[in-house]
C-alpha cells in the first residue's frame, strides 16, 4: 500500500471531513552519563502520550546512548544518520526528540532526516496551542511560542494557524509573522502588555476575596493526575475533564463550603517534566494564585508508574514560581486503580498525605476535613488601635474579622479580633 493509501486509511471521520491528515512520528530519546535507563524509557513513553495528545501517531522510537551530547547534531551524525534510514523506511512525517535542542541542532537534524524534527518544548507548546481557550491563555501560549522560535527564523516566515498541519506549526491565531525579528520583537511587547493588564485584573479580584472571609487552597499536580475530577467531586462543578494530558489550561475557582466556613478550591495548568520556561513565563500571571494560597493540595495519580517522578517535577515548577514553601498536603487519588499494599508504601513513604478516588469518591470526608483545619489555622487573633478619624478602619474590622474585644480610649478604639491572617494584614498600620 502507498503512504498515502496508509494516510487515508488513519483519519478519523471527523478528520477526513476537515482534510487533516495525522504524521506518522518517530520519537527519540537519549541515555547520557547519569541517566538510568528506566528514567530514560519512562520519559520516552510519556513522550509518546505527548505526541498522541498532539494530534501525531507514534510509528516508531529509538533510546540512543551517549556518553557526551554533540554540540552540531545532538546524537552524532553517524547515529542520526542510522535513524534518518530507519524513519525514511517507516514512511515518517516527523521526529521527535525527547530533549530540547539547540536551533543549530534542529535545523541539522533536520538536513539528516529529510523531514520535520521537533524536540520537546515544540511538542508541549503545540499542545497548549491545541487547548488553549481563553483569550488569556490564547496570549500566554502565543508569547510562549515566539520566545520559543524567535532564535529559530532563518529566513522564512511562520504562520500561527490552528488548521495547520503538524507539531510545531500549530498556534493561537491567524497572525502571519514574518522573520522581520523587529516586528516580532514589537508583537511580543503587545503581548507582554495585555497579559500584565489581565494580570493586575485577576489581582484586584484576589485582593477583594483576601478581605473577605474566604480562604484559597490551590491545587497542584502532574497534568492528568486528576486535579478537576477532585475539584468537581469536592464542589458539585462540571469542569471538563479528560483522560488527556493538559485537558486543563486555564485557572478555574470553586467555592466549597465548610462548617469552618468558605474555601475557595483554584484548579491550575497541570505540570509535566522539563516543563518548557517559556511557558512558566507566560502563564506566570495565571500560576500567582498558587503563591498567595494558604494551602497547595498536591494531586498525584497513585496508578503512574513512577509517582515520585511526578511529585519531583510539580516541586521544580513550584520552585520556579517561588511557591516551594507554602504549606502542601500530598493527596494520591486514583485509588480505586491500585492495590491496598501501593497505597499504604505511599502513604507511609510521603506521610502526611492523603489516599482519595474522586471518580469513586472514596477518602473525600477525610480531605474536607484537612481543608477545614487549614480554614481554622488561616485565622489568626490581632489588636490594633485605630484613631477616632478612622472610624471607616473598625467599620472594616467589624465587617471583616470578628471582634473580640473593643474598648474607646480618650484617643483612639482599641479592638482585638479574629480573621483571615491575609485579610487582618491590610490592617497592618493600625495593629499592635
Amino acid at each position: 500500500m502507498t503512504s498515502e493509501g496508509r494516510r487515508r486509511r488513519r483519519l478519523t471521520a471527523t478528520e477526513a471531513d476537515l482534510g487533516i491528515e495525522r504524521q506518522r512520528a518517530f520519537l527519540v530519546g537519549v541515555i547520557s552519563q547519569g541517566r538510568h535507563e528506566l528514567e530514560a524509557d519512562l520519559s520516552l513513553q510519556e513522550l509518546g502520550q505527548l505526541t498522541l495528545t498532539a494530534g501525531s501517531d507514534p510509528e516508531g522510537s529509538r533510546l540512543v546512548r551517549r556518553d557526551r551530547i554533540d554540540p552540531a547534531t545532538f546524537i552524532g551524525k553517524g547515529q542520526a544518520e542510522d535513524l534518518a534510514r530507519e524513519a525514511t523506511a517507516a514512511d515518517i512525517d516527523v521526529v521527535v526528540f525527547d530533549n530540547s535542542l539547540s536551533p543549530v541542532q534542529q535545523r541539522n537534524l533536520q538536513a539528516v532526516f529529510g523531514c520535520d524534527v521537533v524536540d520537546r518544548t515544540a511538542l508541549i507548546l503545540d499542545i497548549f496551542a491545541q487547548h488553549a481557550s481563553s483569550r488569556a491563555g490564547m496570549l500566554q501560549v502565543e508569547l510562549a511560542q515566539l520566545r520559543y522560535r524567535m532564535p529559530r527564523l532563518r529566513g522564512k516566515g511562520i504562520t500561527l494557524s490552528r488548521l495547520a498541519g503538524g507539531i510545531g506549526t500549530r498556534g493561537p491565531g491567524e497572525t502571519k509573522l514574518e522573520t522581520d525579528r523587529r516586528r516580532i520583537a514589537t508583537r511580543i511587547s503587545k503581548l507582554e502588555r495585555e497579559l500584565r493588564h489581565i494580570g493586575q485584573v485577576r489581582r484586584t479580584q484576589r485582593k477583594a476575596r483576601l478581605q473577605s472571609d474566604i480562604t484559597t487552597v490551590a491545587l497542584v499536580g502532574y497534568t492528568n493526575a486528576g486535579k478537576s475530577s477532585l475539584l468537581n467531586a469536592l464542589t458539585d462543578a462540571d469542569i471538563l475533564t479528560g483522560n488527556q494530558l493538559f485537558s486543563t489550561l486555564d485557572p478555574t475557582v470553586r467555592r466549597l463550603e465548610l462548617e469552618a466556613g468558605t474555601v475557595l478550591l483554584s484548579d491550575t495548568v497541570g505540570f509535566v517534566r522539563e516543563l518548557p520556561h517559556e511557558l512558566v513565563e507566560a502563564f506566570r500571571s495565571s500560576l500567582e494564585q498558587v503563591s498567595e494560597a494558604v494551602l497547595l493540595l498536591h494531586v498525584v495519580d497513585a496508578s503512574d508508574v513512577a509517582p515520585e517522578r511526578q511529585i519531583s517535577a510539580v516541586h521544580d515548577v513550584l520552585s520556579e514560581i517561588d511557591a516551594r514553601g507554602i504549606p502542601e498536603l500530598l493527596v494520591f487519588n486514583k485509588i480505586d486503580l491500585v492495590e491496598p499494599h501501593v497505597v499504604q508504601r505511599l502513604l507511609a513513604l510521603y506521610d502526611p498525605a492523603i489516599a482519595v478516588s474522586a471518580l469513586e469518591g472514596l477518602g473525600l470526608e477525610r480531605l474536607r476535613t484537612e481543608l477545614a483545619e487549614a480554614k481554622r489555622a488561616d485565622h489568626i487573633v490581632a489588636a490594633f488601635v485605630v484613631p477616632y478619624d478612622h472610624g471607616e478602619v473598625v467599620a472594616a474590622l467589624h465587617q471583616h474579622a470578628e471582634v473580640l474585644e473593643e474598648t474607646f480610649e480618650p484617643e483612639a478604639t482599641h479592638l482585638k479580633v479574629r480573621g483571615p491572617r491575609a485579610t487582618l494584614a491590610s490592617f497592618a498600620e493600625y495593629r499592635i
